[in-house]
């Protein structure tokens, strides 16, 4: 399957290669548009039972975003970034599975910011000592749990980095083979 990115073709391997996690931002906003997509590809993502237990809070207010980048140890940068999702999973809609299912639809919101030219960061949040915090500053009602939070805005900084060779990863038909 291939997507567009400013007119050319992206082939979904060569974007999942591609993706890096930003921690730095350009000052440009992010078009609504593009936010909007980026949801509807996570809210196209695959859930056990179509349960579909997940929620998205999109912040773009700057005091906001400040006080999570003040509560999360590894995220001071989403005060910067010109939007943050803050990706909920629901417990009551599917105990077991939630929190897989929140993360596969985090993965289709990285990617689908990736082939529109957007950069963003995955921040781990459940079970943190901050997540209520978290979840009174934004009002979130038990039993949702707050799963991460992505910065998203236009890349100001390249990355790289590598794999394990799919030798040491991988094995047919039983472990260690």
């Amino acid at each position: 399957m291939r997507t567009k990115n400013y007119g050319e073709k992206m082939d979904v391997l060569d974007a999942i290669k591609a993706r890096r996690s930003i921690r730095k931002y350009t000052e440009d906003s992010v078009e609504d548009e593009k936010i909007q997509r980026c949801l509807e590809a996570a809210r196209w993502a695959p859930s056990a039972s179509n349960k579909q237990p997940w929620h998205f809070v999109v912040v773009r207010n700057q005091e906001t975003r400040k006080k999570l980048s003040e509560m999360h140890p590894y995220g001071q940068f989403m005060k910067d970034s010109p939007v943050v999702f803050v990706v909920l999973g629901d417990p009551d809609l599917n105990p077991k599975y939630y929190l897989m299912d929140a993360c596969i639809a985090t993965q289709n919101l990285l990617l689908a910011a990736h082939a529109q030219g957007l950069g963003t960061c995955w921040m781990g949040v459940i079970d943190a000592s901050f997540e209520n915090d978290m979840k009174a500053l934004l009002k979130i009602r038990d039993p949702l749990r707050i799963l991460c939070c992505v910065s998203m805005g236009y890349p100001d900084e390249s990355r790289t980095s590598s794999r394990r060779p799919l030798s040491e990863i991988v094995s047919y038909e039983a472990y260690g083979k």
